[in-house]
């Protein structure tokens, strides 16, 4: 009788888990429209709107808990400022004049993501670091030097600049079936660290607005 009741609470205890395991799929692959306003931290040169977007993949640890990793890509935009006369920064001489240019940019970050498994939508919250690229602070200097300034960049910002970002917000998704769920709705603070090459500030603050859908299995 005592083998016979183990064996019954073992075979529940194993159909519990293989139900809950059925009920958390694994992975999400997701993929997403990103809006990026960028704040270059120049005063001449203001906010700037980067479109593009991306995608990633979580890996959920539990029900509750997983690990996100995303690429995002932005488009190249134009950068316009206006000098009404001399400039001089600690770098160099920036002349008067209308300078224009174009920048685009890239982002990979990872981190863990907080969710709250609701029956009709999925609310979640995410810290995610990693680093992005971007030509722009590069391509202003060289805008610059081609109409008579005399920036002399650091080697941080002769190029291409690879620095420390983060981003920490949320969203909701929206299951639709079984696999599938829509993400109308990802907020997040942006922060990167471009070494700024006109002023001591190297801390930028951004604002990201994504959507998109979600694959789970």
């Amino acid at each position: 009788m005592k083998l016979k009741s183990v064996t019954l609470l073992a075979s529940l205890l194993l159909c519990t888990a293989a139900a809950s395991a059925q009920e958390m799929q694994r992975i999400e692959i997701f993929g997403e429209y990103s809006y990026l306003r960028f704040n270059p931290t120049i005063p001449q040169f203001h906010n700037r709107s980067f479109n593009g977007g991306g995608g990633g993949a979580t890996f959920n640890i539990t029900s509750y808990i997983g690990i996100k990793a995303e690429l995002m890509g932005y488009g190249s935009t134009n950068w316009s400022a206006t000098f009404s006369g001399p400039v001089v920064t600690p770098h160099g001489s920036i002349p008067a004049g209308t300078y224009s240019t174009s920048a685009n940019m890239f982002t990979y970050l990872f981190g863990p993501v907080i969710r709250i498994p609701f029956s009709h939508f999925h609310p979640f919250g995410e810290v995610l670091f990693g680093g992005s690229n971007s030509n722009g602070y590069a391509n202003v200097i060289k805008t610059i030097n081609a109409n008579g300034g005399t920036i002399t960049a650091v080697s941080s910002t002769s190029g291409t600049q690879h620095p420390f970002t983060m981003a920490v917000g949320g969203g909701m998704d929206f299951p639709v079936g079984h696999h599938f769920s829509l993400r109308p709705l990802e907020v997040d603070y942006v922060l990167t660290r471009y070494t700024n090459p006109f002023t001591s500030t190297n801390n930028q603050n951004h604002f990201r607005y994504s959507a998109g859908f979600v694959y789970r299995f």
